[in-house]
């Protein structure tokens, strides 16, 4: 297993990848890493914190694409960034799955012109965890890439995200929930009107109507739906709960499950090859679990069992 990592995306690059390669060193020997960096920024750095050089392999890139530049346009002026060539050695199967904190767009563009969508899927798609009462999490997308969707995308993503939620998060038949502004069939607008029978004829997911809102929290659905504009405010707005609770002092095992470093980054679900996207503000220990979310996704075969379903 070969694992490909940008050591140049995020905005405390490469300091915050080196601790999290340490500490996923700590805790798991088996997998090779790929490093596509500054080779003497980036050796320099794994000397100084004991990490054993031959358990990687550094690729030496030239360019870096920053978080704010024009993603197409920032992938073909800069062929030698670490993103770049990361998309290469994935493309080619050098390395089995590769992760950046970086520029999201310049992923998203490397995820479908370089190793394209798996056939039969019309728009990838990411997601975001979602804590619960319970203790455990749930599953939203689209959290962004795809703001405006047909009915037959959000199927889609249902099918994506049950397998998700079944491999990864360890949830046998996962209950999917259609996000709306009313539980009745018949509620919401045009897509979310359309969506409901497709996805209640759909007999591969466990589908069980609306959700609302209010229920996202909730141990109601385990997969939850929507388009990506409506996702993207969900996840901005959990992603806002965190740093309040802090400020605020107040000590729940519930509030802290909304630190989103103990998840590390989302997979591109719906590509051929396994693609993590981490936050840009990731630190070691975002990076530390980026790294094992691509070994779990390899180990488990995700992807096979995603290109099975759409092309059966």
């Amino acid at each position: 297993m070969n694992i490909g990592l940008d050591m140049m995306g995020g905005d405390y690059a490469p300091l915050e990848a080196i601790k999290g390669i340490k500490l996923f060193r700590e805790a798991n020997q088996d997998a090779h890493l790929t490093l596509f960096g500054d080779a003497e920024l980036v050796n320099t750095l794994l000397a100084e914190h004991g990490i054993d050089q031959n358990t990687c392999t550094l690729v030496h890139t030239t360019q870096v694409i920053d978080m704010h530049e024009h993603p197409t346009k920032a992938m073909r002026e800069k062929p030698d960034s670490s993103i770049s060539i990361g998309f290469q050695h994935l493309a080619k199967g050098n390395v089995d799955a590769f992760i950046s904190a970086g520029n999201t767009g310049a992923m998203m563009v490397g995820s479908l012109f370089s190793i394209k969508a798996i056939e039969g899927i019309h728009r990838p798609t990411i997601g975001a965890y979602m804590p619960r009462e319970n203790g455990k999490l749930g599953w939203l997308l689209d959290a962004g890439i795809n703001s405006d969707c047909k009915p037959e995308n959000l199927v889609q993503f249902a099918i994506l995200g049950s397998l998700f939620a079944e491999q990864v998060l360890n949830i046998p038949n996962p209950r999917v929930g259609l996000i709306n502004i009313g539980e009745e069939e018949g509620k919401g607008n045009i897509l979310a009107q359309a969506a409901y029978p497709l996805l209640k004829e759909e007999s591969s997911i466990n589908f069980i109507g609306n959700i609302e809102g209010r229920d996202i929290f909730l141990d109601k659905a385990d997969v939850m739906v929507c388009e990506g504009f409506t996702g993207n405010v969900v996840l901005k707005l959990a992603e806002s709960v965190y740093p309040f609770i802090q400020a605020r002092g107040i000590k729940d095992p519930f509030f802290d499950m909304f630190e989103f470093e103990q998840y590390g980054g989302v997979p591109v679900l719906g590509v051929n090859k396994p693609v993590i996207i981490g936050h840009g503000i990731s630190h070691g220990k975002a990076f530390k679990n980026m790294i094992t979310l691509a070994e779990l996704m390899i180990r488990k075969d995700l992807l096979g069992k995603i290109k099975e379903k759409f092309t059966t």
